[in-house]
């Protein structure tokens, strides 16, 4: 078993940042990629970012490459999500997720997820 638990998200203006951490803990994943989703209101879930936790190659979904950025810290165990410029859209509930040796555009069913965490952005 692998647990995440996410936190940093909150209510920020547009224009804003925010960093997102995920704390990762269990059985060994270290050959485990993570990755962090989002859900909006009525939209489906989409992948954003992953990153091999071994090997630290990542992966950014187009539309936010260049303002979100994935990164981990091997030595506390945690996965952040830096976001900047944040907009309006961007406003959903952000997840954790990992898998085991998944490549990094994994388009299948992640198996271990957090519990997720509310991002609000205001104009």
């Amino acid at each position: 078993q692998v647990q995440l638990v996410e936190s940093g998200g909150g209510l920020v203006q547009a224009g804003g940042s925010l960093r997102l951490s995920c704390a990762v803990s269990g059985r060994t994943f270290r050959d485990y990629t993570m990755a962090w989703f989002r859900q909006a209101p009525r939209k489906e879930r989409e992948l954003l970012a992953s990153i091999r936790w071994n090997a630290g190659s990542t992966y950014h979904l187009d539309s936010v490459k260049d303002r979100f950025a994935i990164s981990r810290d091997y030595a506390k165990n945690t996965v952040w999500l830096q976001m900047n410029s944040l907009k309006l859209e961007d406003t959903a509930v952000y997840y954790c997720a990992a898998g085991p040796g998944y490549p990094i555009d994994y388009s299948g069913t992640w198996r271990y997820w957090g519990q997720g965490t509310q991002v609000t952005v205001s104009s």
